[in-house]
């Protein structure tokens, strides 16, 4: 399938439309040369109309294509392309008017095809710059435009479509029902033409290019309305093209909005420097709104704050002072300092110190809530100070000092707006550290989330035992992490390690030394040390890694299931509870011990004992840290030995991973919902069976 070539429309609209106003130039000048040599079968008026309106519709296409490809153009801009086209159009007047002035006297002067061929180029040049005006006059009215703005557009363009084929239906100029069109259009383009909300937004310089630019377009549609209607009376042989309702509508609406405009852009000057200043305070504002980024610091959000402060005062000197101490403003960094020297700025502060109602803020410690200071002073350049203290989170950062070359320089309305953008500079430099204290909260929180994982990992995901018992552990951390610490190890079938552990302390700190605990704890389990000597060697490695102000408590077992045997060792830890099935008793196996790494040197194996105990089928040994016994309630109370002890002997029948969870939810059960956990849950219940 052979696909079509994309011609662009406004080619093919430039096109057609100078093919049209041909095809009328040829139309008409056949009619004359007729009319002059009285021959028969003249073309008829009906085809010169015709034409015509072909031409305007054609024109009227190519320009409304052209000027939507470039709605985005400034309002500076329109005005010129209108002023321009009509510069083009005049300028074409003149020449022709001087071609003639040139052939005064000669036969061609008077010749009736000549001069409508010119009539029909200046005709033509008329409507291009008519046509091409309104559609530019179009984007400035539906600027800022509303739903009956638009409708009263489209209205419009639909009472100029029917203009264009009046003249088939009302072949007489002038006459009531023409005069009736014609007032009736000029009565809807006065009604269009309030419509001057861009003005506006001009600024005094545009104004001023505008006014020149609205003064040649009015200039340029009077001098052509002048030039087509003296045509009419100067020749004898002419077609009139000109006696058209759509084009004399068209004059109409072009001069009144171009005179409108004009009128209300030259009684706008006075107000244009007032106009700019709120635009450039609005844009100041919004700068100051989204000046801080993260990742960046205060200083841009200042600087813009001292730049907007400067403009919106009129201010001669200004500089920017932070404080080391919010309390004591005698001393200060100037940040920033703008058209005035050091010497200046320090003969300045000794005259303010000297002078009410400044000395008493700069002097001393005063009143935080002070909003600003205003007054007069005695400087040969300098005659009024405006100080504005700057805040952040409801403290003073620092004070800006504004200056002005006239007494009484400030108003309240320069005030206020100075007062405006430092309250804002104010939420922008909260809103930043805010910001900057969640990202570092949100970095914390990434770094406790892996190092809670780091301490996951740390305690076993199985406990290792063999069928003559079970075991289950329970750990929960007070704090993101802990410092709890528990784990098994297994020398053969029947020969178990078992620990437990807390280190001093709460947090990354606790579970960093956990760290270290356990990698002592894998490398001397498998060297198969007594308890005692077990506990000894790992106090001689902890005390060469942890700090002097840390230590570790830990319970250390090995499980002998063929001999049915335990030995332990305590540094310091929690005792154990045991219940004795047998005997029907439930008792802490309390042996001496110090912590690990409180006693650094040789003696410590002197505040060591070993235990050794024999188990029997239904015996129960729970190991815990001080957590347990020491979770408190909200009046207060520990949870205690006795509380455990007594829990124990009524659940020793269930097997160990039940035994777990009643104690930790017993445990849960006295702190209460309300009350946080002060230290780390930790739990070993190992239950022999055989």
């Amino acid at each position: 399938m052979v696909k079509p070539p994309n011609i662009a429309r406004s080619k093919i609209y430039i096109l057609l439309t100078i093919m049209s106003w041909f095809a009328l130039l040829f139309v008409d000048l056949v009619r004359i040369f007729g009319e002059i040599n009285q021959m028969e079968g003249v073309i008829k008026r009906e085809i010169t109309w015709i034409l015509e309106i072909i031409f305007f519709i054609l024109l009227y296409l190519f320009f409304n294509n052209s000027i939507n490809k470039k709605e985005n153009s400034n309002f500076l801009n329109l005005i010129w392309r209108a002023a321009s086209t009509g510069l083009i159009a005049t300028g074409t007047s003149f020449l022709i008017i001087y071609f003639y002035y040139i052939l005064q006297d000669t036969r061609l002067s008077d010749d009736p095809l000549l001069r409508n061929f010119f009539y029909h180029v200046n005709f033509a040049l008329t409507a291009i710059f008519l046509i091409s005006t309104a559609l530019l006059w179009k984007h400035l009215i539906l600027y800022q435009k509303n739903k009956a703005v638009v409708q009263q557009w489209q209205a419009y363009e639909v009472i100029l479509l029917i203009s264009m084929f009046f003249v088939l239906i009302n072949q007489e100029s002038f006459n009531y029902g023409f005069m009736f069109g014609l007032i009736f259009l000029i009565i809807y383009g006065v009604i269009l033409s309030v419509n001057l909300k861009w003005i506006p937004y001009l600024t005094f310089r545009e104004k001023w290019k505008s006014i020149l630019f609205l003064a040649i377009i009015v200039f340029s549609t009077v001098y052509l309305l002048v030039q087509l209607v003296s045509y009419t009376q100067k020749n004898v042989h002419f077609v009139n093209l000109s006696e058209n309702l759509f084009l004399l509508g068209l004059f109409a609406f072009v001069l009144i909005y171009a005179v409108f405009s004009f009128l209300v852009t030259l009684f706008n000057l006075p107000t244009s420097s007032v106009f700019e200043q709120k635009l450039t305070e609005a844009i100041s504002f919004q700068k100051l709104s989204q000046s801080i980024q993260p990742g960046e610091n205060e200083d841009q959000v200042l600087d813009i704050l001292m730049d907007s402060c400067m403009s919106a005062a009129y201010v001669d000197a200004a500089w920017l002072e932070l404080h080391a101490d919010e309390e004591d403003r005698r001393t200060g960094t100037v940040l920033y300092q703008k058209f005035i020297s050091n010497g200046e700025r320090q003969e300045i502060m000794d005259l303010l110190k000297k002078t009410e109602p400044f000395s008493a803020y700069l002097k001393s410690q005063t009143d935080a809530r002070i909003e600003y200071l205003y007054g007069k002073i005695s400087h040969e350049i300098y005659q009024s100070v405006l100080i504005m203290p700057v805040r952040a989170n409801k403290k003073i950062l620092g004070d800006m000092f504004l200056l002005k070359e006239v007494k009484d320089g400030f108003n309240k309305e320069m005030i206020n707006i100075i007062s405006t953008f430092v309250g804002q500079t104010s939420i922008s430099i909260e809103n930043y550290r805010l910001l900057n204290e969640a990202i570092k909260n949100e970095r914390y929180r990434e770094e406790l989330e892996i190092a809670q994982r780091v301490q996951r990992s740390l305690l076993p995901s199985a406990l290792h035992h063999n069928r003559c018992f079970e075991i289950d552990g329970f750990s929960a951390a007070a704090d993101e992490v802990g410092g709890d610490y528990y784990e098994t190890f297994r020398f053969d079938q029947d020969n178990f390690a078992l620990i437990i552990g807390d280190v001093s302390g709460k947090g990354t700190s606790a579970a960093f030394n956990m760290s270290q605990m356990k990698g002592v704890f894998h490398s001397l389990v498998q060297l198969n040390f007594s308890p005692k000597v077990f506990l000894s060697k790992a106090n001689s490695a902890l005390s060469r890694c942890l700090e002097k102000n840390n230590f570790i408590t830990t319970t250390y077992y090995t499980v002998n299931t063929k001999e049915k045997t335990i030995h332990f060792a305590r540094a310091g830890h929690c005792p154990t509870l045991y219940f004795d099935k047998e005997k029907n008793t439930c008792r802490f196996l309390d042996i001496k011990g110090m912590g690990l790494g409180i006693v650094r040197n040789d003696t410590f194996d002197q505040y060591l004992e070993e235990g050794t105990l024999v188990y029997h089928p239904g015996d129960v040994m729970v190991m815990y840290t001080d957590g347990i016994v020491e979770a408190k309630n909200k009046n207060g109370e520990e949870f205690g030995y006795e509380n455990l002890r007594i829990l124990l002997s009524s659940i020793y029948e269930l097997p160990a991973h039940e035994i777990r969870i009643k104690i930790i939810e017993e445990v849960y059960s006295f702190v209460g919902k309300e009350t946080l956990p002060d230290d780390d849950y930790s739990l070993l219940v190992i239950k022999f069976k055989a």
